[in-house]
């Protein structure tokens, strides 16, 4: 049964009484109550403080000098409301009980957008996981939002990997999570090296440094299976600028297709559910259904980028956790959704010098988010 202090109402239907709880979960009485939880992803391109922001590191304005004129607190503003006009849908208009991101300058912004979904859903109380990244050429970081009412992060497992590389670039972000019945869940953000560069150079040029990052994240998820156990609840997230089929992913991470090779392996390796969101059907901002085989448009090629991968332990639940079969999908919301072929998510975009040019105030990002459901097991 669900607690009652939990249920906003209950709904009679066929097969039964079904509850649906506070967060938006709908639950049959007959049958017992699995806590869940929505972990989502979201590369919020280009999440920068005003410009005229008196916080920012001085090397930080420099190198963004350009990119922020125009960058006005009204723009921002503007960015924190769509922002969170998006994910507040998330989880039946729930919101998500974990949200990793990237592409967020500091903590600054991160709070905006944490006080903006504590204001619309009053039912939550969102905190941040966030660290500097001091190496990174523009300034932008990986962190987390979490429900504080849901979970509590474990500070004195947080930890910022530096991805080695012949230039700076974003760290990977690690936190463990523990839930009201102590079970604990090590989340990973990630942000891996750019396809771009200065030079024009092609993605085969930027390929070894997206397999740096691979290696450092399937270390790490190494390291932690030997603190924590092979059946540690782990689940890594981000932007990783690569496909899954991509060698960066498949070999160097060990993120698999095959939820079997992963149960049965005996080293640390990840299943990939970027592979069940190859495609999704979705309306678009007018209103028209329209097939995604993304989750973002790079040059009208649709890509995948924006993964989540989990350990072995949150197939089989002997982690304490499970992951909720079929839910893993792309959080594309009509309004976010262009209507063009070879677009994506409705960009927002950053002034660049022009506002009136490169800024279009009823976007959101260039990519969409991504989301898996699991439950306590």
């Amino acid at each position: 049964m669900v607690a009652p202090s939990r249920l906003a109402h209950v709904e009679a239907g066929r097969g039964g009484v079904f509850a649906v709880d506070g967060l938006g979960c709908l639950r049959s009485s007959m049958e017992p109550a699995h806590v869940s939880y929505l972990v989502a992803f979201w590369n919020l391109e280009n999440f920068f403080a005003p410009e005229s922001y008196v916080g920012r590191e001085p090397w930080v304005a420099k190198a963004m000098q350009k990119d922020l004129g125009g960058w006005t607190e009204a723009l921002f503003k503007r960015k924190v409301a769509q922002l969170a006009s998006i994910i507040r849908q998330m989880k039946n208009a729930a919101g998500p009980d974990v949200l990793g991101v990237c592409e967020v300058e500091n903590q600054f912004a991160l709070q905006a957008l944490a006080d903006a979904l504590n204001e619309a859903l009053p039912a939550r109380r969102y905190e941040l996981v966030h660290v500097d990244a001091v190496r990174e050429q523009r300034g932008i970081d990986t962190a987390f939002l979490f429900d504080a009412k849901q979970l509590t992060a474990n500070r004195d497992e947080l930890f910022s990997h530096w991805v080695m590389r012949r230039t700076g670039t974003r760290d990977i972000t690690q936190i463990t999570f523990v839930t009201a019945s102590g079970k604990q869940i090590v989340a990973l953000a990630n942000h891996w090296p750019s396809r771009s560069s200065s030079a024009g150079e092609g993605p085969e040029y930027s390929a070894g440094f997206r397999a740096t990052a691979g290696e450092t994240l399937a270390y790490w998820h190494d390291r932690i299976r030997e603190e924590k156990g092979d059946d540690v609840a782990v689940i890594a997230m981000g932007d990783f600028n690569d496909d899954p089929f991509d060698k960066s992913v498949t070999i160097h991470a060990q993120g698999e297709r095959d939820k079997g090779d992963v149960q049965r392996a005996k080293s640390a390796k990840f299943y990939n559910f970027a592979w069940d969101y190859m495609t999704q059907s979705v309306l678009d901002h007018n209103g028209r259904k329209r097939l995604l085989n993304g989750t973002l448009y790079f040059g009208s090629d649709a890509a995948v980028f924006d993964q989540i991968m989990v350990s072995p332990g949150l197939l089989t639940g002997k982690s304490g956790f499970r992951v909720i079969d079929g839910s893993a999908r792309i959080e594309a919301y009509p309004e976010a959704t262009s209507h063009r072929v070879g677009e994506g998510s409705i960009r927002f975009g950053l002034p660049g010098g022009n506002a009136a040019k490169n800024v279009n105030t009823d976007g959101y990002s260039d990519h969409f988010p991504v989301s898996v459901q699991i439950e306590e097991a």
